[in-house]
Parts: structure tokens; C-alpha cells; sequence
């Protein structure tokens, strides 16, 4: 996309969420534009700008173009495995759990909402029907109104209940026509309605948290505040229940995978989780700090000493680093709360990691000595780091401080040694940097499986569309099968008749001539072949005058054109001599008679020929 589509692209967005509220800022780039130009496409549209000026003139349009960029496909029980797993082993636990209590479960992103009601389902199997009317209820939630609508009224058709298992579909829905209506006591236990998982603030104290196939349409920045929001919403033991494209290999810090193969996750519980997106805009003010806090002074502290020195928590982030760190490793304010497998110091100058996994595993300090760090084209630092577990008062682990105590001038007198540090720091980059590599090449595979399934979802939209086309024409092609059917009848009848007709006109014993306006022949019997010796293949389609014949015909060309062009012509007898084909004279009568139909004008002359002296032979 050229720097000027890419410009109106945006101005486009910036124009929707102005006017209909929806800020599609967060969603992959390359899926939103590809659905986007499919509306381009269909309307021949060839810019964002004309789009941009057809939404002003056409606003009927917002709903087409968000029909096709929500891409609303889901059904009961989609991916039947991992719903039995969540009825079977997790929804009774839940249930125990809660003895007595409220249930509230979430199915965020629920489109037309088959997932809510199937969740419905479940609970209703694990606690009986009126416990689940009484105990629980499941907020359904989405940005599509028109999809909402249709949740709303809880009626599907026969095609939408097949995933359905014949004993639910028997015992949770009515027969309501050519539709099935989902049953109405449990149905009140649904509540349908709007919410942006960008924007809007989520629903809380959630014990199921179900949002499939729907994390994969966004950035992974815009996934990273939707799972912050997610992990506020869920109670401590929730559960979050996300659809087979999404799996949270880099968002171990919000989830812990139960049972990863079928998508189900459990909340980390820890107060370190960033919980700033919660806050409505224009909440800053309720992040003041108490200037009289210690912790200031701590902290000056720890900023100015000489000695390099980092803080990680207890989940291995970098918490707090001081000046000399900073410069030393170069490390910016964006890399705080980075995991430190994520910073270039967790393995340059030495590997950091496994040493703090000693500290902490056996509660003591750690010496990493004779550490050579290399600053460009300056002599080389040695370093000794000493790994310090952090733990509080009841002997909680809190973290890990590393300090980098630089003591190079102590060790200019070990050159060989420092090179043979060297040559194994090598070996250890060569390994973080192929360990590296390899996680970055898992995340793109997860970002292409991501990407594969929003295609495939698009895939079977439009197999949607393209089924309900195929009824159409079926029911089209049905309709012309049987007016096939009907001409084929009228054919067989004409060919009957025509038949018919040649039995007649081969019976007769007078010579029988049809020609039409043009004088050309239609009909010749095999009487008159007989008598003038043309057959009827060599005569029909010639002109009649042209017919080289025993009997004169030019003193018949008046009587034919009276016959084809008068309003009411009567029929005319001429006696004229001839001769056979065989050289023998005789008389033949010609009797002319106009062809009418309904009285119209003439549109053909019959020309009947009988022998009236010398025996023809």
C-alpha cells in the first residue's frame, strides 16, 4: 500500500469510529484492509477516498461494511472436544466451588450468540435447570448490534442445531415453525449486550471467561490490553476459555495454560500485573505519589551507586535498574517490566538466568566472577555480579537484585583467563542468540496460524453466502427443469402433429405446394414430386417460380401474391396445360388458397394440383 492509501485508509477509520463509535485502530492491519477492499470491490469502487465519500452518501453502507468486518461465524459446541472437557472437568469444580453461590460466566465476542447459549447448556446439565435460572448468569457481549438482535430472539434454524447432541437439542429447544426457539426459562439467564474489548470496561468478578477466535483479529499490542482487562474481569480461580488460533505463549505473566491443547487458561494471581488500562480515560490524577513516601530516598539511593545494579520480581521482570546499569547495559525505561529473558543482559555479559535460579532455588547469594564486558573500542570492564535472592519477613521470595561490582583494575594481571571467559561467553551467545531465534520463530508461526484461521473464518463466511446462493439457484434450476419439462411435452406434441400432417399430405392424391410470402417453398407432398419429378428436399427453401416443372407457373404469380397479400382473398382455380416428369400431356387444376391465422393478414398460399385429362403414368 503506497504512503497515499495508506493515509486515506486511515482517514477512512478515524471517520468510522468519529461517526459510529467503532475504533478498528487495534485490529491486524493486512485482515482489515483485505475485508475493507472486498466492499471496494463489489460497489467497483477503486480508492478509500471514494469509499470514504460513498459512506457519506450511502450511510445504509456502516452496516454492510460491518457485516464484513466482524465476521460473525461461530456455532454450538464449535470444537466439540474442549466443550466436553469444560463439562466434564471444569464447570463441576466451579460449581462445588461456589455451593450456594452466584455464577457468572462472560462469552466476550458472542456474535450470534451460539457459544452463550451453549454455555447455557452446560450449566443448566451440571446444576439442573432451576438451579442455573437461580445461580447463574452469562453475560453475552459484542460490538455487532445487528448480530446482537439476532442472539436476542434465541431462534435457530434446523442447519444451526446440527452440532447440537440430539438429547439437548430435544430437552433446551421448541419447534416454532420452520425454526427452533432456545427454551425461555433458561434463555432469561442470558444477557445480551454491548461491549468493545478495546474500549469499554469489562465485565467483573467473572467465573468463565469464554472469547473465541476473537483475540486473533487484533494487534498483539491491542491483545495485550484486551488479556489485561480479561485478567481483571476473572475471579482468582476463573476460567478463560479462548478458540484453538489462540494459545498465550507470550502472555505467560496474565495466564497459566490448564490444559493448553484445548485452549483453557488460569489467572495468574499476582499484584504485579499492570492494571492501569482499567482506569477510565482521564484517571491519572489517582496515580499521584505521596512525596513523603521513603521509598523515594531508597530509590535516589540505589539510582547513584557506582556499582551497576538491577532488580527483577519474582516473575524474573526487571523491576528497578540505577544509573550505572543503565548505561552500562543500555537499558531505557521501556524495558522495564521486560522478562529478563528479553534483554540483552540477561546472557551478555555472562548468563544471568541460570545463576538466578540458583539464588533463588537455594535462598543465598550468588558470585559470578571474572566477567569481561566489552564497551566498543574501549578496554574491556571485568566484572564480578553477585546474585542476591530478595526475600520479605515471612520468607516470601520477592525477587533478585544483581549487582555488577566492576573490578578491573584487580584483574589486568589475568589476561589468559580473560580469554578463555571470552571464548566461552561466545559459546553461550551463540546458544541465547539460536534460543532466541527459535522463540522468535514460534511467535511468527503463531502469528500465521492466527492469521490462517481469520482466513478461514472469511472462508466459510463467504461459504455461507455462497450456500445460500446455491439454494437460490437450485430453486431456479428446479423451476427450469420444469419448463423443460413442459416444452419437451409441447415438442413431442408439434413432433406429432407433424407427423400427423406428412401422413396427411403423403395420403393425398393431389400434388400439395405451401410456399410463404417470399414465394419459397414450405411444403411439397410426394404427390407432386411424383408428378414434376423435384423431390421435396431439392424443393423446399427454392423460390416456386424457379422450379424447373411441367406446369407453367408464371401465370399463376398474380393469383399467389393476391392469395398472400390481400385481407380476404377467396380461393382461385386455373386449369393449365402440362407435362408430366414422364414428357406426357396434360391438364392439371391449380387450386390457390390463402394460409390465414385468426384472421390476420395472409402469411402463406396452398397450391393444390390436380390431374383433369391424360392419365399421368
Amino acid at each position: 500500500m503506497s504512503t497515499s492509501d495508506d493515509a486515506a485508509f486511515e482517514s477512512l477509520l478515524d471517520y468510522l469510529k468519529e461517526q459510529r463509535g467503532f475504533d478498528f485502530t487495534g485490529y491486524k492491519r493486512a485482515s482489515l484492509e483485505r475485508r475493507v477492499r472486498r466492499r471496494l470491490e463489489s460497489l467497483d469502487l477503486s480508492s478509500y477516498e471514494d469509499y470514504h465519500d460513498f459512506l457519506i452518501v450511502h450511510p445504509d453502507e456502516f452496516t454492510s461494511l460491518f457485516n464484513i468486518i466482524l465476521i460473525n461465524v461461530t456455532s454450538f459446541f464449535r470444537d466439540p472436544d474442549s466443550w466436553q472437557y469444560l463439562a466434564d472437568e471444569l464447570l463441576p469444580a466451579i460449581c462445588r466451588r461456589r455451593e450456594g453461590q452466584p455464577i457468572r460466566a462472560w462469552s466476550a465476542g458472542c456474535a450470534s450468540g451460539e457459544e452463550a447459549y451453549t454455555l447455557a447448556m452446560l450449566f443448566a446439565e451440571v446444576l439442573g435447570v432451576e438451579e442455573c435460572r437461580q445461580r447463574v448468569k452469562i453475560y453475552a457481549t459484542d460490538v455487532d448490534e445487528e448480530a446482537l438482535a439476532h442472539a436476542r430472539q434465541a431462534t435457530y434454524t434446523a442447519r444451526d442445531l446440527e452440532p447440537v447432541p440430539p438429547e439437548l437439542r430435544e430437552k433446551y429447544f421448541e419447534a416454532s415453525g420452520t425454526r427452533f426457539v432456545f427454551r425461555q426459562e433458561l434463555r432469561r439467564s442470558v444477557i445480551f449486550g454491548r461491549n468493545d474489548l478495546v474500549q469499554d470496561a469489562p465485565i467483573s468478578q467473572v467465573d468463565v471467561l469464554c472469547c473465541r477466535n476473537t483475540l486473533m483479529y487484533f494487534t498483539a499490542e491491542t491483545q495485550s490490553r484486551i488479556l489485561s482487562r480479561m485478567h481483571f474481569a476473572l475471579k482468582p480461580d476463573g476460567v478463560l476459555f479462548l478458540g484453538k488460533a489462540e494459545m498465550l505463549l507470550s502472555h505467560s505473566s496474565y495466564f497459566r495454560p490448564i490444559e493448553l491443547k484445548r485452549r483453557f487458561f488460569r489467572k495468574v494471581p499476582t499484584d504485579t500485573v499492570e492494571r492501569r488500562p482499567m482506569l477510565p480515560n482521564g484517571g491519572d490524577h489517582l496515580e499521584k505519589r505521596d512525596t513523603g513516601d521513603p521509598s523515594g530516598l531508597r530509590q535516589a539511593a540505589l539510582m547513584s551507586s557506582a556499582a551497576a545494579q538491577i532488580v527483577l520480581d519474582a516473575e524474573g521482570r526487571l523491576a528497578l535498574c540505577n544509573n550505572r546499569a543503565t548505561r552500562l547495559f543500555g537499558l531505557s525505561p521501556r524495558d522495564l517490566g521486560r522478562p529478563i529473558q528479553d534483554l540483552e543482559m540477561s546472557y551478555r555479559p555472562v548468563e544471568l538466568r541460570t545463576h538466578i535460579d540458583e539464588a533463588v532455588h537455594h535462598r543465598r547469594p550468588v558470585w559470578v566472577r571474572d566477567v569481561s564486558l566489552l564497551r566498543g573500542t574501549s578496554d574491556p570492564l571485568s566484572l564480578d555480579i553477585q546474585v542476591i535472592p530478595l526475600n520479605d519477613d515471612s520468607g516470601e521470595a520477592l525477587g533478585v537484585t544483581v549487582i555488577f561490582n566492576d573490578v578491573t583494575q584487580y584483574r589486568q594481571l589475568q589476561h589468559e583467563l580473560q580469554f578463555s571467559n571470552r571464548q566461552l561467553e561466545t559459546a553461550y551467545e551463540e546458544l541465547q542468540s539460536t534460543n532466541e531465534e527459535l522463540e522468535t520463530t514460534n511467535e511468527e508461526l503463531q502469528s500465521t496460524v492466527e492469521e490462517l484461521e481469520t482466513t478461514n473464518e472469511e472462508l466459510q463466511s463467504t461459504n455461507e453466502e455462497l450456500e445460500t446462493m446455491n439454494e437460490e439457484l437450485q430453486s431456479m434450476n428446479d423451476e427450469l427443469q420444469f419448463s423443460n419439462e413442459a416444452l419437451r411435452e409441447r415438442q413431442d406434441e408439434l413432433d406429432r402433429l407433424n407427423a400427423f400432417m406428412t401422413s396427411v399430405l403423403g395420403s393425398m392424391n393431389s400434388g400439395v405446394a405451401v410456399v410463404d410470402t417470399d414465394v419459397k417453398v414450405l411444403v411439397w407432398n410426394d404427390r407432386a414430386a411424383d408428378l414434376w419429378g423435384v423431390r421435396s428436399d431439392e424443393a423446399v427453401g427454392a423460390h416456386l417460380l424457379n422450379l424447373d416443372i411441367g406446369l407453367p407457373l408464371e401465370p399463376l404469380r398474380q393469383q399467389i401474391r393476391t392469395q398472400l397479400t390481400d385481407a380476404e382473398p377467396k380461393p382461385v382455380s386455373v386449369v393449365l396445360d402440362a407435362i408430366s416428369r414422364r414428357g406426357r400431356s396434360l391438364q392439371v387444376r391449380v387450386t390457390l388458397t390463402s394460409i390465414v391465422n385468426h384472421h390476420e393478414a395472409a402469411r402463406a398460399a396452398l397450391l393444390v394440383m390436380d390431374v383433369v385429362d391424360g392419365a399421368e403414368g
